[in-house]
């Protein structure tokens, strides 16, 4: 039967890498299926899931305490501090060097891609395809040096900032009901290196950049806008999220929004309560289709870096969303467009290929 075809999906956003054996000692062995966390290439395979944007990430070294406080109708986050570039640095080689230990351990059942023929070709011989993705340039200097060693190893995706300030540009912090709009945008040193994504080939990603930020982008970039992981303001007025012009200069740029399952971001109460419905889910998937139309639309699912809703629980269940689109009217087309080639779209023209 039609609503039993599974959907190839390609996701724009998760933080799988934070959480590998081969990282940390604690870490999740990513070949094994597990019940913790929400990604592993068993549950990938059983939810349809071929490939993804795997985000390296680091984290605050000191972490503080006391940074979330509730206000009278919602919440705030304190800006995070910077971090220091020399732990950054460790932080990302650590993580690309487990996620390399992770693939070749992988025997063949996870592929590298640095091309959208890469990620076709891993596609028809059943292999998860990797693309990599630096959240927040910490681990970059102002020279750039850095970039040319990362693109090297197989980078082809970065957001300057995470949601705290670096030498690049101003990110934005976790706050509802608030505008995106909370500061100052990229630094000269942001835009240089805008531009020296745009020449070597590196997709650049709008995700977690404040609202002048995203326009210094959108005024800089030769490539497409693209936001991996984010959601609408106009639904869900959290800082995270696209205003409905932001929305416009995505679509007016031939660019893609990969929806984020984070709930506190497509819960229109803002709350970080799994108990959303999956109708809910989907009628806010289906305001960014209606806003920007079916071929600036992606899923950016945010995996092990969000509390998800609870039909999204995990990787496994990503067909929910899928099924869930289908009873809002979605045909398979639109559904393919969406979960896979939306983004093999905008990768090509981000990386010159």
């Amino acid at each position: 039967m039609q609503d039993h075809i599974k959907i190839a999906i390609f996701d724009g956003h998760n933080d799988a890498a934070q959480h590998l054996v081969e990282y940390r000692e604690d870490g999740r062995d990513f070949l094994v299926r597990s019940e913790e966390g929400h990604l592993d290439l068993p549950r990938a395979r059983e939810g349809g899931m071929v490939g993804g944007l795997f985000a390296m990430y680091a984290k605050a070294e000191h972490p503080r305490q006391g940074d979330f406080s509730r206000t009278a109708d919602g919440y705030e986050v304190r800006l995070a501090e910077p971090i220091d570039a020399a732990y950054a640095r460790r932080t990302i080689d650590a993580q690309l060097s487990g996620l390399e230990a992770m693939v070749a351990r992988a025997g063949g059942t996870i592929r590298w891609a640095t091309t959208v023929e890469a990620i076709a070709a891993a596609r028809r011989d059943a292999v998860f395809a990797i693309v990599l993705h630096l959240e927040g340039a910490e681990a970059i200097d102002a020279d750039l040096d850095g970039l040319a060693r990362l693109y090297a190893r197989g980078l082809r995706s970065l957001g300057p900032v995470w949601s705290r300030p670096n030498i690049f540009g101003h990110g934005v912090p976790f706050a509802y009901p608030r505008s995106p709009d909370t500061g100052p945008g990229l630094t000269d040193a942001g835009k240089a290196l805008v531009k020296a994504c745009n020449e070597l080939g590196i997709m650049v990603d709008a995700a977690h950049l404040n609202e002048r930020g995203f326009w210094d982008l959108a005024a800089i970039s030769t490539a497409p806008i693209v936001v991996t992981h984010a959601c609408a303001h106009a639904i869900c007025p959290a800082t995270r999220n696209l205003t409905d012009r932001q929305l416009d200069a995505v679509k007016a740029s031939g660019g893609v929004v990969g929806f984020n399952f984070s709930v506190s971001e497509v819960r229109p109460d803002g709350h970080r309560d799994p108990d959303a419905p999956i109708e809910t889910v989907a009628s806010h998937l289906g305001y960014l289709v209606e806003r920007m139309g079916d071929d600036h639309v992606a899923l950016g699912s945010d995996f092990d870096g969000a509390v998800m809703p609870r039909p999204l629980r995990d990787a496994s269940h990503l067909q929910n969303l899928i099924q869930a689109l289908r009873v809002r009217g979605f045909d398979d087309a639109t559904l393919r467009k969406i979960a896979f080639d939306n983004w093999m779209r905008v990768l090509r023209q981000s990386w010159r290929s």
